[in-house]
């Protein structure tokens, strides 16, 4: 199950993060945020018991943590890892290309 981020647990849920944690940057109202909502759930469920973190932020009820981190377009998606933003890819995008950056960072 993915986890729900907000600008109150962003610190303590990504930021000081002991496994990478890739972050869906949406809002309700994006249609490529709906398309990409079943692929962000279905990576997260099968990311359970890796040492993987996958969620969501909603940008309307979040717009400090979505405009910390420049976030112009949504959905945008992030890898944080270490405390740092290392990875990104905006626009929706196949569920490989989520595999890919899921699988690049849990090593």
């Amino acid at each position: 199950m993915e986890h729900t981020f907000t600008d109150a647990n962003f610190d303590a849920e990504v930021i000081k993060s002991d496994v990478p944690v890739l972050v869906d940057f949406w809002a309700p109202w994006c249609g490529p945020c709906q398309m990409m909502g079943p692929i962000v759930e279905e990576l997260a469920k099968e990311s359970v018991g890796k040492k993987f973190k996958i969620g969501k932020l909603n940008v309307d009820d979040n717009q400090n943590t979505a405009g910390q981190y420049n976030v112009m377009s949504i959905p945008t998606f992030l890898v944080f890892k270490g405390g740092q933003a290392v990875d990104q890819v905006t626009g929706g995008v196949q569920k490989e290309k989520l595999q890919e950056l899921v699988d690049k960072y849990s090593k």
